[in-house]
């Protein structure tokens, strides 16, 4: 979606869910081991759920018993911006979809290979959309 990026608090207010918003427009978390993709093993495509943005192949995904679904990388790097976040007395790195800015989570280094990353994502942020079944 090109303009996602544009849209204003309002507009952003009426196709989030209270959650949703706090965690991608106002960079919010979601309580550990409450999101609903924390033990989804079903394969498909995990999208910004802003702007509908490839993130995240279930692939990609593993039980990093972190409380978020997490993943050792992104379906195309570009599809995401890592920026440093000071917030609460911590230096860590926030994980942002590079089309509509909004907050998905944070990327740690102690990750399983190939990568040896953990990109720790809120729930609330994603939506899946199933593997067609053949």
């Amino acid at each position: 979606m090109a303009d996602a990026e544009k849209k204003t608090e309002e507009e952003w207010r009426q196709i989030l869910d209270d959650q949703a918003y706090h965690v991608l427009r106002k960079k919010g978390t979601e309580a550990p081991f409450t999101g609903r993709y924390t033990d989804e093993k079903s394969k498909g495509m995990y999208r910004c759920r802003g702007c509908g943005t490839p993130l995240f192949s279930s692939d990609t995904k593993y039980d990093s018993k972190s409380g978020w679904p997490s993943f050792y990388e992104p379906v195309d790097g570009s599809n995401v911006v890592e920026e440093t976040d000071r917030s609460l007395g911590m230096s860590r790195t926030e994980v942002l979809c590079a089309v509509c800015n909004g907050h998905l989570g944070h990327v740690f280094p102690d990750g399983p290979n190939p990568t040896g990353m953990r990109y720790c994502i809120n729930s609330c942020a994603l939506e899946l959309e199933p593997e067609e079944e053949a």
